[in-house]
């Protein structure tokens, strides 16, 4: 295996361990660290973290489950109690500042942590993406995506939650592809189906799954790539472009994985 194919991903005992702190926290989460599809959006923030030289480590076996499915469903009581053994856990890491590529992680750990014990700054991994190009930590090429028609989707959590839409799309122009916004976007903007815990129940009876709906929605912009910025978001797209035979001609792909295959990293 080439050095460009290893990553480093140091976990917060090791670096402890070494009498070191990092500067950040990386919170993969559920998603990222054991569905196939996402593990890729994971690998693909990591190359960039690894690229830019950001001090981070991750918890590794001891990172449980935010709670937000638990949360979501009504189960409050098994909500706190995972909540609980993260938050015993960050705090005595000492941890300060976590990055997620997970907008339900983002949420629940910058909006319902604070209330059980768990202050800490918590940001999007567009927000840090963003941030690295600031600091000339990192440097975007349009590459195989310049002039490609790209349509963001905006994830609940991210979005009409937190209010966080110009990452994604500040990301998406410079990489100098086309954005283009579907009919319902921003505040506006349509959940996948995925949200609030439903993606782990069966459909309800009607005409239209919701996922389907928005899928429709995103192909009526005629992208060329559909970019999202959470793994159920693009669970959801995914199949719903899969539905519609539309594999060849329409991609669904996180930011990070754009970015990590216009620059070759």
């Amino acid at each position: 295996m080439s050095d460009r194919n290893l990553l480093r991903v140091p976990t917060m005992a090791e670096l402890t361990a070494e009498g070191k702190n990092p500067d950040i926290l990386f919170w993969v989460g559920c998603a990222g660290s054991y569905d196939d599809r996402a593990k890729k959006i994971t690998r693909s923030f990591v190359k960039i973290l690894n690229s830019a030289g950001v001090n981070f480590g991750v918890l590794g076996s001891e990172e449980s489950c935010t709670g937000d499915p638990a949360k979501r469903a009504g189960n409050e009581f098994l909500f706190q109690m995972q909540a609980m053994t993260n938050i015993e856990v960050l705090n005595a890491y000492d941890v300060k500042r976590v990055v997620t590529a997970c907008p339900h992680c983002f949420n629940t750990i910058k909006n319902e942590y604070p209330k059980l014990g768990g202050n800490y700054e918590v940001i999007h991994h567009t927000q840090l993406l963003q941030d690295l190009i600031d600091q000339g930590k990192l440097t975007l090429e349009g590459g195989e995506y310049k002039g490609k028609r790209i349509t963001f989707h905006d994830p609940c959590y991210l979005g009409r939650a937190n209010d966080i839409y110009e990452a994604p799309r500040n990301l998406i122009k410079q990489m100098e592809g086309e954005l283009l916004e579907m009919n319902s976007c921003k505040s506006d903007a349509m959940c996948c189906g995925a949200g609030g815990a439903q993606m782990f129940k069966e459909a309800e009876n009607g005409d239209e799954e919701v996922f389907e709906a928005r899928t429709k929605q995103a192909i009526d912009a005629n992208p060329d790539i559909i970019a999202t910025g959470c793994p159920f978001c693009n669970t959801m797209l995914t199949d719903g472009i899969k539905m519609k035979d539309l594999n060849d001609q329409i991609k669904v792909l996180d930011i990070a994985e754009i970015i990590v295959k216009a620059n070759n990293l």
